[in-house]
């Protein structure tokens, strides 16, 4: 499993790509182009497809 890691504190363009999408708040995970915002366990296990 592959995954990018932006750091919002380092890079000032990963903030802005976080600001373009509404988000104001972290942990934001992406997965298939579905957005977890926040540590939500059920979801992040659902879009992992882990059981």
């Amino acid at each position: 499993m592959q995954f990018v890691e932006k750091n919002i504190r380092e890079d000032p363009q990963a903030r802005e790509e976080l600001l373009k999408l509404g988000v104001r708040a972290t942990p934001v995970t992406i997965i298939d182009g579905e957005m977890v915002v926040g540590f939500d366990r059920a979801k992040l296990g659902q879009l992992l497809e882990l059981s």
